[in-house]
C-alpha cells in the first residue's frame, strides 16, 4: 500500500520554476481522514509555479441555493488568514454562461471547497486569489458545459482547477476500492463520459461526480495528462474497514 501522504513538508521554491500543473482532484472530508491523501497533491504544487488564481469545483451537501453556484466577490477567511475571491476572473466565467448562478448561501454551510484553502495558503500565502464553484446539480451535460467554459473563461490565464471530491462511501473497504479504482481508470484516461457512466452504472457514491467530470473536460481541452498520485480511505485512519470512506488525490499535468 503506497504512504498515507508525502510524510515530509515541501521546499516550496517559485522563483525559477514553469507552471505545467493544470489541475488537482482533491478529496475534503476531515483532515484526519482525507488531510493526508489530499496533501499529496499540494506537495506536488509545491514544485510547481505559481499561480495567479484557483478555480475550485465543489459539490454541495447541504441542497443550499441554486443548481451551480459562483460566488464572485469577497472574503474567505481561514486560520491561516483571508483569501479573496478573483471577481475578475468570476465575471468572465458568468458571461459566457446562463447556467452558473451569483449566489453566496450555497457557500454559507459548504465545507468541500474550504477545506482546500489552508493547504493553498500555506503553499502560496496571501499571492493568489480564488473562484469558488458549487455544484448541486450533478449531470453530465451541465458538468461538461462548465468544463469547456473554463477553457475558454481561464485561456491564457495563471489559474489551476481544483476539483473537490471524496470517492466511495460507506462500503467495506474492499468493495469500495474495487469501485473506486474503475472510476479512477476513467479519470486517469482523462475519458469524462465513461467516468461518468461507471459512477452512475455501478452506484458508486462519489459525491464531487460533476465537479471531476468538469475537471476532466478541462484538462483534456488543454492535452493534459493525469496521474493518480495516492489513494486511501477511512478506515486507514478509524482502523475500522467494514464502512469507509474512499479518498484519491491525482494531478493533472501539461
Amino acid at each position: 500500500m503506497n504512504e498515507l501522504g508525502p510524510k515530509k513538508f515541501p521546499n516550496i521554491n517559485f522563483c525559477s520554476n514553469p507552471r505545467n500543473i493544470v489541475g488537482l482532484l482533491c478529496p475534503h472530508a476531515g483532515y484526519m481522514y482525507s488531510g493526508m491523501v489530499a496533501a499529496s497533491g499540494f506537495f506536488k504544487l509545491a514544485q510547481d509555479g505559481l499561480p495567479t488564481t484557483v478555480i475550485i469545483l465543489g459539490p454541495n451537501h447541504t441542497g443550499y441555493g441554486p443548481a451551480i453556484s459562483l460566488m464572485r466577490k469577497g472574503i474567505w477567511q481561514t486560520p491561516l488568514g483571508n483569501v479573496e475571491i478573483d471577481t475578475e476572473l468570476a465575471d468572465v466565467i458568468l458571461s459566457k454562461t446562463d447556467i452558473i448562478d451569483v449566489d453566496e448561501t450555497a457557500h454559507k454551510f459548504e465545507h468541500s471547497i474550504e477545506v482546500q484553502l489552508p493547504f493553498l495558503q500555506y503553499l502560496y500565502g496571501n499571492k493568489f486569489k480564488f473562484v469558488p464553484i458549487c455544484f448541486l446539480l450533478q449531470d453530465y451535460n451541465s458538468a461538461v458545459k462548465v468544463g469547456n467554459i473554463l477553457i475558454d473563461a481561464i485561456d491564457t490565464r495563471n489559474a489551476i482547477v481544483i476539483a473537490s471530491s471524496d470517492m466511495t462511501h460507506y462500503e467495506p473497504a474492499l468493495q469500495a476500492e474495487k469501485k473506486d479504482y474503475t472510476a479512477l481508470d476513467a479519470i486517469t484516461a482523462l475519458d469524462a463520459y465513461r467516468f461518468y457512466e461507471t459512477v452512475k452504472t455501478q452506484n458508486i457514491t462519489v459525491c464531487g461526480c460533476a465537479p471531476i467530470t468538469a475537471l476532466l473536460t478541462y484538462a483534456k481541452g488543454l492535452n493534459a495528462k493525469a496521474k493518480l498520485l495516492n489513494y486511501h480511505n477511512s478506515g486507514d485512519t478509524s482502523g475500522n474497514y467494514s464502512s469507509v470512506v474512499g479518498y484519491a488525490s491525482l494531478l493533472f499535468k501539461k
